[in-house]
């Protein structure tokens, strides 16, 4: 079985939004940016069930828009965690539940992050097949430089070594639960996402190329560039582009 959790506990406090909406719920080209997300994974033929880790005080809400746009592979929406880790425990626990003991991947996924493909869920889930994890990255495309405390330039990595990792991010869900749970044992809630984590206790970890335009949807900036590159999207079906 192949589950895709998504993480939506966030309440978008750096957008800055006029409507008192978590930035998940913000509508662009007539829906909220979580169901463009969600209908990445309801109409791709390898995701058998989504389960969604969402900001408590809007689960009734969330679960009203399951309805209206009728997503039939959302089994169960719970309450997110008090930090990113946490949300992302909480989903692995309803994925499990879901999986009811069947071996299964999860694509561990952002609900403010619309802009990825069928082509990458897909690698993301043969990767996790062959290699036990996916890791969608991109390439840099300038500079990294990594400072110490006093922000002195410690070192320069190199450009052509260096990636950014973003999401999906899949493994095997026994796997990515145990290794969730000993963070946990360890007294560790503050892990910025599972890539890091899984690499903290030693995995062994595998990349995916993703789009460069898999941006995660914080700011006010990152809205409207989401909805100018929906926008190039539509006219590239008026002008036979395929993806």
């Amino acid at each position: 079985m192949n589950i895709a959790v998504i993480f939506a506990g966030g309440v978008g406090s750096r957008m800055n939004s006029k409507e008192a909406k978590p930035k998940q719920f913000l509508e662009i080209h007539g829906k909220p940016i979580i169901i463009h997300t969600l209908e990445l994974f309801e109409y791709h033929t390898e995701i058998d069930a989504i389960v969604i880790a969402c900001v408590k005080e809007w689960m009734e809400y969330l679960q009203d828009l399951i309805s209206k746009y009728n997503l039939k592979k959302v089994k169960t929406v719970v309450p997110g965690g008090s930090t990113g880790q946490g949300s992302i425990y909480q989903g692995l626990l309803a994925a499990k539940e879901v999986a009811a003991g069947e071996k299964s991947i999860v694509l561990i996924h952002d609900g403010v992050r619309p802009l990825i493909n069928k082509k990458v869920i897909s690698e993301n889930i043969a990767s996790v097949k062959s290699h036990g994890s996916a890791i969608t990255s991109v390439t840099v495309k300038e500079t990294v430089l990594v400072v110490s405390e006093d922000g002195a330039i410690d070192y320069v990595p190199s450009r052509a070594a260096s990636r950014l990792a973003r999401a999906p991010q899949s493994f095997w869900l026994d796997e990515v639960f145990s290794v969730h749970q000993k963070a946990l044992q360890d007294g560790i809630t503050d892990f910025i996402d599972t890539c890091t984590m899984m690499q903290h206790y030693g995995k062994q970890l595998y990349l995916v190329e993703g789009p460069q335009e898999n941006i995660k949807i914080t700011t006010p900036d990152d809205f409207y560039t989401m909805r100018a590159l929906l926008d190039a999207r539509e006219n590239a079906q008026i002008y036979g582009y395929q993806e």
